[in-house]
């Protein structure tokens, strides 16, 4: 049974956002194109402040602020974070955050994508692994050195740049950039150094663990077994730290490596279902439309048309 609370946080789409929060009458909604639900990037300059402040909420793409000049403060989970000049806050997709002060002034960069995005050509699962600031466990805060200020800048005036002056941003040449950038924040990021409990010790080490081991193992008692706890223990610490249960996660975890291997290679649906431990392909398929409502083969069509 859920949770009150889990119940009062709901997950927002892009244009679910804006039509909450932005108010039906503000011309903000004029910068976003047909695309941005995937991507997009605006100069905070460019956009009005919010008419609402926002409750506890997810959002289903993750959000970048880098703040030039001026203050921006909102909540991740209970932690309220203040970013000021030259700083960014990074809130990753699913993350709970809630922004009570509608008034920030602050001038910068928004620029928010869907964790698809990512997946394409040129990443990997591993190399997302590098950035602890697309962790949610992780250090969402970056304070960028002055002599790396110019740089980014100059990154995201380019992003700026790929979602303004193009009727359909080219999401190759976006990912390329994001990745860059996340290159350059990670210079300037530091990991999370704060004490940490047994449970989020457990689950960590779990979220590693399926990382390694999606291809061939899916049972929450094998990864119980590997950490020496129950599984009962084991489902009770992830879901205490993530909000999801153990099983929830490596059912996610195989669908993210599978949307990579759709996105990445030009293995068969068969092919790929092999490739994330489903020797049924016809089940896998059925995994696969239960949990994204299309089929593997409808997904990769999309994706040819993006």
């Amino acid at each position: 049974m859920k949770s009150k609370t889990n119940e009062k946080v709901k997950t927002y789409s892009p244009q679910g956002f804006r039509e909450k929060f932005l108010g039906e009458d503000n011309p903000i909604h004029l910068l976003f194109k047909s695309n941005s639900d995937h991507f997009f990037c605006l100069e905070i300059g460019e956009m009005m402040q919010m008419q609402y402040p926002v409750p506890p909420s997810k959002h289903s793409c993750h959000t970048l602020i880098f703040v030039s000049s001026g203050q921006h403060v909102m909540k991740l989970g209970y932690q309220e974070y203040t970013t000021t000049d030259n700083e960014i806050i990074m809130v990753p997709a699913g993350q709970i955050f809630s922004l009570d002060n509608i008034n920030n002034i602050h001038k910068g960069f928004i620029c928010q994508f869907h964790p698809d995005i990512l997946i394409r050509k040129y990443g990997s699962r591993e190399m997302l692994n590098e950035f602890d600031f697309m962790k949610i466990s992780g250090n969402p805060k970056i304070t960028l050195d002055q002599k790396d200020v110019p740089d980014i800048t100059a990154i995201l005036n380019r992003l700026q740049k790929e979602y303004s002056e193009t009727s359909n941003a080219n999401l190759n040449i976006v990912q390329s950039y994001l990745i860059t950038l996340f290159y350059e924040m990670n210079k300037n990021s530091v990991k999370s150094s704060k004490s940490i409990s047994a449970a989020e010790v457990i689950a960590n080490k779990f979220k590693e663990l399926i990382y390694t081991n999606i291809k061939t193992h899916h049972q929450v008692n094998y990864y119980a077994s590997l950490l020496n706890v129950t599984p009962n223990h084991l489902n009770k610490s992830v879901k205490t730290v993530t909000g999801k249960s153990a099983a929830k996660w490596i059912e996610e975890t195989i669908l993210l490596e599978a949307k990579y291997l759709l996105y990445q290679t030009t293995l068969s649906v068969s092919e790929i279902a092999m490739q994330v431990g489903h020797e049924d392909h016809s089940y896998f398929s059925r995994f696969f439309k239960k949990h994204e409502s299309i089929t593997p083969v409808q997904y990769r069509k999309l994706i040819d048309k993006s």
